[in-house]
């Protein structure tokens, strides 16, 4: 009757008690149980917007017993529940079709991304390239003398004038060190030097480590996020006062989803707000956003927004050497199940559960040359596209299957289910023959009792 669960049916079958958040109907002889019960679940969502109240809306009894019925003869209610459970029966079955479909295409995407990573998916492109393809090795190799060259190039720079905190400007941006750890996240107030720093790469995984982790093709190989990333950070620790519109988005673990930005229900900050939080967590084209912290820690995408805009701490941001890796073959790796439950393994916390920076600085990531992983991408779009159309498909048959169910309770309550029998007793008279009989009942009791008294 009340709370979340408000517009909920059943019928017993147990002998039972309840508290006041339920409300119990005991059907006379004049109406079938079956046939209240889908009367009212044609009614429910009428029902539900009778109910009052904001936080936790109440469905009086007054309400519901106040609530119209057209009743047709008994005979007829009897029709129309086995009409009613006969279609519903065949609805039901192509409902479990379908959800069976969209399961199975679940563990097919789920397949085909275990494949890419295993280099199953591109096994022949590899072995009719291999010529051509650079190892992982040597790849890893060039970003550090990149990393390397850089530094030096830094260090004969002209010195970086002191930066006013949330100020930067873009030639300042530009001269810090692309590969120091934090970035501009190193600002934390006041004014600071930004002397380059000398990149001080991770040491590689154990062979401990690399022994729990799947074995690669030929020319791959296992190496450290941070070993690889240009920077690592995250959003905000600190929740602003968000507005409902606004110049600038803040995205939060709600706004992740699987492949794509959910901006359906984006909340923006001040500008103030968004300098400072900038300052730290500059998020720029193509960086891969994966969720960090909560109850959907594990998904990723790469960020397509050309504009500025502020992240929560909930969300973590990878940003790769354009050199080295592709963001999409990023963002496929951190979505597949098998580098999700690995990292799962990792999260700590109680109340709130979070992998920590220094975390996916230390997860394995499966590099593979960028000709291969291109390939890769192409793969998987492809194919996931066809994926993601079949489940569109889904979805739209079971909300269709879902509207057809209503179209029924809508046809079974308006007369137009099962044919009408003239030679079916009218409900009035049932009703009339009830009320007859509650009556005298009523007078033999008042004589009843009178003669105790006597």
């Amino acid at each position: 009757m009340y709370g979340a669960t408000i517009g909920k049916l059943s019928i017993w079958g147990i002998d039972a008690s309840t508290n006041q958040a339920c409300a119990v109907g005991i059907p006379n002889e004049a109406i079938n149980n079956e046939f209240l019960y889908y009367y009212l679940l044609s009614e429910r969502q009428n029902l539900i917007k009778a109910g009052k109240g904001g936080a936790q809306p109440n469905l009086s009894q007054g309400i519901i017993k106040e609530w119209p019925i057209n009743l047709p003869p008994h005979s007829e209610q009897h029709r129309i529940v086995a009409k009613i459970e006969e279609l519903f029966s065949e609805l039901d079955k192509g409902i479990e079709n379908l959800k069976t479909a969209q399961a199975q295409l679940k563990v097919y995407r789920q397949a085909l991304l275990k494949h890419a990573f295993e280099g199953k998916l591109t096994a022949q492109w590899r072995a009719e390239n291999q010529d051509k393809l650079e190892t992982a090795a040597a790849l890893l190799k060039r970003i550090q003398q990149e990393r390397a060259q850089c530094y030096q190039q830094q260090l004969k720079s002209p010195s970086v004038p002191l930066l006013q905190r949330g100020k930067t400007t873009s030639a300042a941006a530009a001269s810090v060190p692309p590969f120091e750890k934090g970035g501009l996240g190193g600002i934390s107030g006041g004014r600071r030097n930004l002397k380059p720093k000398a990149p001080k790469p991770l040491p590689p995984l154990t062979a401990e480590e690399l022994a729990e982790l799947p074995e690669l093709p030929e020319g791959w190989g296992w190496i450290k996020f941070g070993e690889l990333c240009e920077k690592i950070f995250d959003g905000t620790h600190f929740s602003p006062k968000s507005f409902p519109t606004g110049k600038y988005k803040y995205i939060t673990a709600k706004n992740i989803k699987e492949g794509r930005l959910d901006l359906s229900n984006i909340t923006y900050l001040d500008e103030d707000a968004h300098r400072e939080i900038y300052s730290r967590c500059d998020v720029q084209f193509n960086d891969v956003l994966y969720i960090k912290d909560g109850a959907t820690t594990g998904i990723a995408v790469v960020n397509k927004l050309e504009e500025e805009f502020s992240l929560l701490s909930s969300v973590g941001v990878f940003r790769f050497p354009k050199s080295a890796v592709i963001p999409e073959y990023a963002a496929y790796f951190l979505n597949s199940n098998v580098t999700r439950h690995r990292m799962l393994k990792e999260v700590a916390g109680v109340a709130i559960t979070r992998l920590t920076l220094v975390k996916l600085n230390r997860a394995g990531f499966a590099l593979a040359s960028l000709g291969e992983q291109q390939q890769i991408v192409q793969e998987l779009d492809s194919k996931l596209s066809e994926v993601d159309q079949l489940e569109q498909t889904i979805t739209t048959s079971l909300q269709q299957a879902e509207a057809l169910r209503q179209s029924i309770l809508k046809k079974a309550f308006s007369g137009q289910l099962v044919p009408q029998d003239p030679h079916d007793e009218p409900a009035s008279a049932l009703l009339a023959r009830i009320k007859a009989a509650r009556a005298t009942a009523e007078k033999n009791s008042a004589v009843r009792q009178r003669s105790k008294r006597g």
